[in-house]
Parts: C-alpha cells; sequence; structure tokens
C-alpha cells in the first residue's frame, strides 16, 4: 500500500507547534496507511522529529494572507513531491473517524476539495482540505499571482479560496468534491440557532460517514472548547454582532483536539 503524503503549513505565530504534532498525530491515528507527514514553515522549533520539516516556498510578491497558502503550494516540484498525490489539512480541522476512505477516493489525477457550504452552484471550494498531485499544470496559480497581485488582491479581496477555485476550474473544467458528508462546519452543522447558543452545548455530530469537522473563521476549536467566542471589532454599533457570536463550552471536542 503506498505512502500517503499528507502536507500543512504554518507561519508566524497564530498556530503552535502543538498544533501541526496535534494533526499529524490524529492523522495518524486514524488511518491505516503508512502516513509521511510534510511541514512547510518558516520555524522548524518544537515539531515533532517524525514530520518533515520544510521551508515555505519563495514567491516574488508578498502574498497577503491566506494567499500565502496558495502561492506556496503550487510552485514548481512542492517539496520534491513531483509526480506524487498530497493531502492538505488545515491546523484547525478535527479529524473524528477512520480517513482510509478519504486517502483512496482519487483515482485518477484530478484536484479534490471540500464542497463549499456558504456557497451555492458547485463553483467555490473550502479550503480546509483538499488533494492534488503535485505537477508543473499547476505552477501558474501561483505565477499569476505573481504577476497580476494588484488585479487578483483587487478581484477577491481575501477570498483567496475562490481564486484558487476559478483556476482550478480553469484547467479541468469542474470542481471535483469529497463525497457529502466525509466533512461538517462547526459553524454550519454544530452551533445551535444563534438565540439557543445561549443555552444548548453544540452538539456532537453523530453522522456514521462523516470524517472531519472544519473550524473556519471564528471560533477555533481550543475556544469552542472553552466556550470563548474572540471579537475584533471595536465599534459599538457592531454590538448586535456579538450577540450572535457566542458558544457555550463544549467538551467533546477534547476528545479530538489533544
Amino acid at each position: 500500500m503506498e505512502i500517503v503524503n499528507v502536507i500543512c503549513i504554518k507561519w508566524g505565530t497564530l498556530y503552535s507547534p502543538a498544533d501541526v504534532n496535534r494533526l499529524k498525530n490524529t492523522v495518524v491515528a486514524n488511518t491505516s496507511r503508512s502516513v509521511k507527514f510534510h511541514c512547510f514553515t518558516d520555524s522548524s522549533d518544537g515539531l515533532d522529529d517524525d514530520i518533515a520539516v520544510l521551508p515555505i516556498p519563495e514567491v516574488k510578491v508578498d502574498a497577503r494572507g491566506i494567499f500565502k497558502r496558495e502561492t506556496a503550494f503550487f510552485t514548481k516540484n512542492l517539496g520534491g513531491l513531483d509526480g506524487q498525490r498530497v493531502f492538505y489539512f488545515d491546523l484547525d480541522v478535527l479529524v473524528v473517524n477512520p480517513l482510509d476512505d478519504l486517502f483512496a477516493y482519487p483515482t485518477d489525477d484530478a484536484f479534490y476539495i471540500i464542497d463549499d457550504w456558504a456557497s451555492k452552484g458547485h463553483t467555490v471550494g473550502q479550503g480546509s482540505c483538499f488533494s492534488w498531485v503535485i505537477a508543473d499544470s499547476y505552477n501558474d496559480i501561483t505565477t499569476d499571482y505573481e504577476e497580476n497581485k494588484a488585479q487578483i488582491d483587487m478581484k477577491y479581496g481575501s477570498a483567496s479560496q475562490e481564486y484558487l477555485s476559478d483556476k482550478i476550474i480553469e484547467k479541468q473544467g469542474a470542481l471535483k468534491f469529497w463525497p457529502e458528508g466525509w466533512f461538517r462546519s462547526f459553524r454550519f452543522h454544530c452551533l445551535p440557532h444563534p438565540v439557543m447558543r445561549y443555552f444548548q452545548v453544540p452538539p456532537r455530530p453523530t453522522a456514521p460517514e462523516l470524517k472531519v469537522i472544519v473550524f473556519h473563521g471564528t471560533p477555533n476549536p481550543q475556544d469552542a472548547l472553552v466556550g470563548k467566542w474572540p471579537s475584533k471589532s471595536k465599534h459599538r454599533w457592531k454590538i448586535w454582532k456579538k450577540l450572535y457570536k457566542h458558544v457555550l463550552p463544549t467538551p467533546w471536542i477534547a476528545e479530538y483536539w489533544k
């Protein structure tokens, strides 16, 4: 059985070495396959010895925000993995069930991603988990951004997954998605109705086909675990937004976030 290449990326201090180690451990614990875990990072401090630590590929422009991921991952011969399929996971996902079916799902060289829950028309992928075969045919995702950064930033703003989705559609005609039910969003599928968030703990998803719970935006797993929803807003007129941004302590997260 082929080794599975799993990759992640970490820069700055938003995520810690413990987050990388945790993801690696939960992926390995949830598959019968041999896993080679790669972390593209600006610092190897604190990472487990069995993680392949690689520098974040350099690009010709200063990629803003999450575009750093897109510009790094589609450089030439990423990590020396040319011709090999890789599986990317965000550092704040919860792996809750075995991943063998996911690792076996791609039977071609196509790009696979989550069907974004907040978008209609199946034209946007949610970027918490995607997979592709490293090849030069993807390099223009990086080079286009290098050459047209101002126009792309104006068109997409911070919506890097929309940019990535559009580029993939250009290549393969349509996005290919993981099966429905394999991924669930904590915000869309676990959080109660806004009013009930003050009285009801987010229920644990029980669908047998579920593999990964995705945390996008806020709260992240460690905040939801203790019932914290960070807010960056300093404007009083936005206080109404804080009313629905509430989560009770969610203890079942600790079973997977460890």
